[in-house]
């Protein structure tokens, strides 16, 4: 058995993570567009794992700027709640060596590393409204997720915005309770959906819906919904698949209301499987 570290990553996709097509999209769109309207701003990351989204973010970092990261990687975890959730899923192989060596492999200089708990940054160090986008991936735990989408909140300037990761996984009811709260009491407004992140802004989200809109996503194999949500039109983005092989349906597929697709897209999967419980005992009554 060898001791040699792995060997450095040769695409992004090389590094282990849960940062997927559709995202990884959607973050290159925002940024692109960002740095070509002239629109400059630092760069913040709050849990980074392994680097493989710091690596794009890293990509559309324009001179002047500062691009940060904030994770305990390898570090104890400030309470209990929080270690345990890191031995489950993190420790054997989060360090911020991996990270670096990952980063490294496709950038020379490293972001500003910030190796304890995103809680710190709320004491400042962020300066206020410097940032145009900022990427929440850290713990799982509702306080934890409600303090980061506060700093997010100080950190973004006017017109700025925040990706949210796992909003609506199973496993993770702490963050899509603390993003929801955020839409409906602190005034977070939804942009983009997707499978995996809630991209949106306190500032003017039709201006960045428009920016989305720009590029033909429906011509690019993604599937593109608008929904309504809290008075606030935003979309939802997801690779579509190819089709199944074999005959076309004989019939088209019942239309679902719009209350009724939000209910099975949007919530988390333990939501919606209640959801088509519910749906199904109905139309059974009706039956009788």
């Amino acid at each position: 058995m060898s001791d040699s570290a792995p060997s450095a990553p040769v695409t992004p996709d090389d590094v282990p993570g849960w940062f997927f097509p559709v995202d990884q999209a959607a973050f290159a769109w925002f940024l692109s567009r960002q740095t070509d309207a002239g629109t400059t701003g630092d760069l913040l990351e709050l849990g980074a794992y392994l680097g493989r989204s710091a690596i794009l973010l890293g990509d559309h970092l324009q001179p002047g700027e500062s691009f940060t990261v904030c994770d305990l990687f390898d570090s104890e975890a400030p309470d209990s709640e929080n270690s345990a959730e890191m031995a489950m899923s993190y420790r054997d192989s989060l360090t911020r060596r991996a990270f670096e060596a990952n980063y490294l492999a496709f950038h020379p200089q490293l972001p500003t590393v910030i190796q304890a708990p995103t809680s710190v940054l709320a004491d400042g160090r962020i300066r206020t409204g410097s940032c145009r986008f900022v990427h929440v991936d850290a713990s799982h735990l509702y306080e934890h997720v409600a303090g980061d989408i506060q700093v997010a909140r100080d950190a973004l300037a006017k017109e700025g915005l925040v990706a949210l990761d796992d909003y609506r996984s199973p496993h993770t009811p702490g963050v899509s309770a603390a993003v929801w709260e955020a839409v409906f009491d602190h005034g977070l407004k939804p942009v983009l959906l997707t499978p995996e992140k809630f991209y949106g802004t306190w500032g003017d989200a039709d201006a960045l819906t428009r920016v989305l809109l720009e590029r033909d996503w429906r011509g690019e194999g993604f599937r593109m919904d608008e929904e309504l949500i809290a008075g606030q039109v935003c979309h939802r983005l997801a690779k579509d698949p190819a089709p199944a092989p074999g005959p076309a349906p004989r019939s088209p597929a019942p239309q679902r209301s719009a209350a009724h697709r939000l209910a099975l897209d949007v919530l988390p999967p333990f939501a919606t499987r209640a959801t088509r419980r519910a749906l199904r005992a109905a139309r059974a009554r009706r039956s009788h």
